[in-house]
């Protein structure tokens, strides 16, 4: 018990504030308890830890707003509360031991203050000549039962994405970065790449306006999640405005145990995108906002009850887009997007069920080609003249539903699915090798591509204890099936007309006659020797299903130590139909993915842990969208993660992180040194590194979220893509990042951030370099009368010029430019 009694006069100032709220709540369903959840059971997992973040924890879990006057609750701690409860049981667990007792508001609100005994100091009677200041009581938190509603600030507390159970990321053996709504906010994003810039180890490698790529400690960070589910094809252009999502989520490290150990070869780590979701709390917001090459953005946030009793609940998030173009005014860039959802909450079950429909016009990424060997040598051309339609069309539309019951206080059951349908149809330019007298020869190339997919998740969950040992156990089987009509390894063929050719699933290439130095069209003698040919690409499809069975322990042993443990057993099926040989080949493999972890807190509020995982790759490769006679037959490779960490919560709002990791990928396709002809699997690479995090809130008007990670990744046995010693592409050693936002005054805030790179090689053969650079941005926030916001960004605040990503030697993306963007927003 850490409870002196200065707490008791601190609670002083706000127990006038607390009795005249008292006095003036509305009738409650029943004195002490919230109005429609007292008989609730819902699972509780709070450790012992400060009362304060205890019954921020406990808002969190049961969907109830906290209220306490300031210093109450400041020296005192919680016991936790974990299990199958009612709300009213957990938040007695919390306060059992205490002076501390708790009454209900409203149907949504409790207040927490300090029992009035014997010697107490009793509040003076209410001057009715004083009006009642609402800063007096101090709101702690109030966030979904799911716990992935509006985290209050820079910092999160929990997630449920990496362990599949509502977890506090200090008792989560594994590194963790939570973009939080309001940093996202501050900042203006208005892409997952944006967004991704402040967070240590994970590199952003596109320049502007193309679709985003990812690599996290070394490695493509493949398809990523949405709502903790495996995306079957990658979500980039497609993906939702952020208006429509709560938060994203970096996981470092292969993830398994989620289902995602055969997607795309994402075991540097996967980006899981959270979506908003129905909630309690009423959301009236109304922005706009217009960007020097983003165009003008409008945005509708609706959400709260549905029903009287706030058993039913609803979001509706809605948003439009038009006028987004490259600097060389190219694209007329457009968007919509509609997201409609609905949440039912009884005693013992809830159920949600939600519709996105995405429909994006994007500009063709902007990148320039190198004319010798260095970057001196850049075409100072970046997009072909006269071509305004160089855009591409994504449209998305996708289903999803939850279910969750609680049997007891010791079982629940959680179930999630998605369905989502992908069409997208563009044009952009690009180069190719080989062309007329040995020269680079661009080109300009159409798509038409769709491709559909569907995740089926479900988990069982139970705990339970003995002696001083806690165990919670996830028993839990899913199953995801991807059509994807992007094979890769279609039929070649060159023609002048494609319009007989089913344009479903291809790629068409023609070659433009342009000279990259002057920027002039070739002469018609020139253009009638490389421009009558178009080659078209028919591209097949592929059928893949993965569906695994595994088991998780988290395991509490005694007040100092916890443990994980866990196993997923996967079968993985692929089906391909080559459209070149008229061949059908298939593969299926059955792997076995281990993962442990170790924590020691020697308080609370810090942890360090050790964790070792092993994953997958199917001998098909890394975008299992081709297959060969060759790959059909080939193991998997092997990727193994070995990781020591460290996690520390400063105080409830500003937490420090930082983890050392080697990740080696064996097992990888290499030519045989005797029989260029054959493949044998002795390839390796191996990633090293450390991270260092931090977010929240430094002081009450100072907030902060950023890194600084250092990795270094190579070949270190010879594959099919590079030789031994080489260093993988568009991985800088160091990576620094840091952004501010600080309150100057009640309605006046100003935010300042910056992002550096160490120099990177384009391509792994290590020829080009890629220079170092450093970019700093800007934000203004004002706070308007009748709940409205003006907020102004200025993204490379001093416009440096730098090249932020490649796409081998010889097409080099700019980073973005200057840009300015203000919004304004209304509601709350």
């Amino acid at each position: 018990m850490q409870h002196t009694l200065r707490g008791r006069r601190r609670v002083t100032t706000g127990a006038l504030a607390l009795a005249l709220l008292l006095a003036l709540r509305p009738a409650a369903a029943g004195e002490g308890s919230p109005a429609g959840e007292a008989g609730s059971v819902l699972p509780f997992a709070i450790a012992p830890q400060p009362m304060a973040t205890a019954l921020l924890a406990w808002g969190k879990q049961a969907n109830v707003q906290v209220l306490t006057a300031s210093g109450a609750v400041a020296n005192w701690r919680s016991a936790g509360a974990s299990g199958f409860l009612t709300p009213d049981a957990a938040l007695d667990e919390l306060l059992e031991g205490t002076d501390l007792e708790r009454e209900a508001y409203d149907a949504h609100t409790v207040v927490v203050r300090q029992r009035q005994q014997a010697g107490n100091a009793v509040p003076a009677p209410a001057d009715p000549y004083i009006a009642f200041d609402p800063h007096s009581v101090t709101p702690l938190a109030t966030v979904d039962v799911r716990g992935i509603l509006a985290d209050d600030g820079f910092k999160a507390d929990t997630s449920r994405t990496a362990t599949r159970t509502e977890s506090n990321l200090t008792d989560v053996p594994q590194s963790i970065s939570v973009v939080t709504r309001e940093v996202i906010a501050s900042q203006q994003a208005v892409s997952i790449g944006d967004v991704a810039r402040y967070v240590a180890g994970v590199q952003y490698v596109d320049g502007y306006g193309g679709s985003p790529l990812f690599l996290i400690r070394g490695f493509d960070a493949g398809n990523g999640m949405t709502d903790g589910m495996p995306n079957g094809i990658a979500r980039t252009d497609d993906l939702p405005p952020l208006i429509g999502i709560e938060r994203v989520e970096v996981l470092r490290g292969p993830e398994a145990i989620l289902g995602d150990a055969s997607q795309n070869n994402n075991f540097g780590g996967s980006i899981n995108v959270v979506m908003k979701r129905p909630q309690v709390q009423t959301v009236r917001t109304l922005t706009w906002s217009l960007g020097e090459y983003d165009g003008a953005r409008a945005g509708l946030d609706l959400g709260g009850k549905a029903s009287d009793d706030g058993a039913w609940t609803y979001r509706l998030v809605a948003a439009g887009q038009a006028g987004e173009r490259t600097p060389q005014v190219h694209g007329n860039g457009r968007g919509t997007y509609l997201a409609p959802s609905l949440a039912w909450q009884g005693a013992d079950t809830r159920v949600m069920g939600g519709l996105e429909y995405v429909d994006n016009r994007v500009p063709g990424p902007e990148h320039t080609v190198l004319l010798g060997a260095s970057l001196s040598t850049a075409s100072p051309y970046r997009d072909l003249p006269d071509t305004p339609d160089d855009h591409s069309t994504y449209r998305t539309t996708r289903a999803v539903f939850e279910f969750d019951h609680a049997f007891n206080d010791d079982w629940s059951f959680h179930s999630q699915g998605q369905y989502v349908r992908q069409r997208s149809d563009g044009r952009n330019w690009s180069y190719v090798a080989g062309g007329y007298g040995g020269f680079l020869l661009p080109v300009s190339r159409t798509f038409r591509y769709k491709g559909s997919y569907w995740t089926w998740q479900n988990d069982l969950r139970t705990t339970f204890s003995h002696g001083e040992t806690t165990h919670t156990v996830l028993l839990g089987f899913d199953v995801a099936r991807t059509h994807a009509g992007d094979s890769g390894g279609g039929s070649t063929v060159e023609t002048l007309e494609s319009a007989d050719i089913d344009r479903n699933a291809q790629i068409v290439t023609t070659p433009i006659a342009f000279n990259l130095e002057t920027g002039a069209r070739m002469s018609g003698k020139f253009g009638s020797l490389v421009a009558p040919v178009t080659t078209v690409q028919n591209l097949g499809g592929s059928w893949q299903t993965n569906a695994g069975l595994y088991l998780q322990d988290q395991i509490a042993l005694g007040e100092h130590w916890q443990a994980i443990a866990g196993i997923r057993l996967d079968n993985f099926d692929l089906r391909f139909h080559n459209n070149r040989t008229d061949a059908n080949l298939s593969r299926t493999d059955r792997l076995v993915s281990p993962r442990g972890g170790l924590i020691f807190k020697p308080v609370d509020q810090a942890s360090f842990y050790a964790s070792y995982s092993v994953s997958h790759l199917p001998g098909s490769g890394d975008q299992f969208a081709s297959l060969t006679p060759t790959t059909e037959t080939l193991e998997p490779e092997r990727f193994i993660n070995r990781e020591l960490g460290a996690k520390w919560d400063v105080s409830p709002a500003l937490a420090l992180t930082a983890a050392v990791y080697r990740l080696d990928r064996s097992n990888s396709q290499a030519p045989d040194p005797n029989d260029p002809a054959r493949v044998v699997l002795t390839g390796a690479q191996r990633s090293t590194g450390w991270e260092l995090g931090a977010s929240g809130d430094v002081t009450a008007r100072w907030q902060l979220a950023g890194g600084w990670a250092s990795q270094r990744a190579r070949i270190v046995s010879a594959t099919r893509s590079g030789a031994e010693g080489a260093t993988v592409p568009l991985v800088p050693q160091n990576t620094l990042s840091l952004w501010n936002r600080v309150q100057l005054t009640p309605t006046l805030g100003v935010g300042l951030g910056a992002v550096h790179q160490s120099r990177m090689y384009a391509a792994i053969d290590n020829a080009v370099t890629l220079p170092a650079f450093t970019r700093y941005d800007a934000g203004l926030y004002i706070s308007l009368p009748a709940q409205s916001r003006l907020q102004v960004n200025m993204e490379n605040l001093f416009g440096a010029t730098y090249f932020a990503s490649a796409q081998g030697n010889n097409n080099i993306m700019p980073g973005a430019p200057r840009t300015l963007r203000v919004s304004v927003s209304v509601g709350k």
